[in-house]
């Protein structure tokens, strides 16, 4: 159930910065950010679930930009398939954007890739896997025998 979690998961998080834009607001945005505040983080909203009129592209731009910059530790965007928005947010430099599907994708992206922006699309993403993936991307560590070949990625 979204927005419900164990203390201990709360206090682990208290305080993380998140960065949620969409290119749309829909029940699906919603709910993340229902999760993401269950979860204890402080969430900034960027796009139209903010009240803003901006485009996919300005949009992952915008949710890179503030994770590359330390505004934010993390970074959840969406926006139709999830393409698009990975691809503007990975223009920017220190941003490993990556577009997942399910739980096992999210949880490889930060293990394997250090991910920093988890990118779902509107069109496939229910609440309940969207929320599968949340938990499982908070909760997963950068696996520290892939940093070298991360740091490859930079230019």
């Amino acid at each position: 159930m979204l927005g419900t979690y164990p203390s201990e998961y709360r206090r682990y998080h208290v305080g993380m910065r998140v960065v949620l834009g969409s290119d749309d607001k829909t029940e699906l945005t919603d709910a993340i950010l229902k999760g993401l505040h269950g979860r204890g983080f402080e969430v900034e909203v960027v796009g139209p679930p903010a009240g803003e009129d901006k485009d996919w592209v300005a949009v992952g731009r915008e949710v890179g930009e503030r994770v590359a910059k330390g505004e934010a530790d993390s970074g959840v965007l969406l926006c139709w398939t999830g393409t698009g928005a990975s691809i503007a947010a990975n223009k920017v430099t220190g941003v490993r954007a990556a577009l997942c599907t399910d739980r096992e994708t999210a949880q490889g992206a930060r293990r394997w890739n250090d991910a920093n922006v988890l990118v779902m699309s509107l069109r496939l993403t229910s609440p309940t896997v969207a929320d599968e993936m949340l938990d499982v991307w908070f909760r997963t560590d950068p696996d520290p025998e892939e940093q070298t070949t991360i740091a490859a990625l930079e230019p």
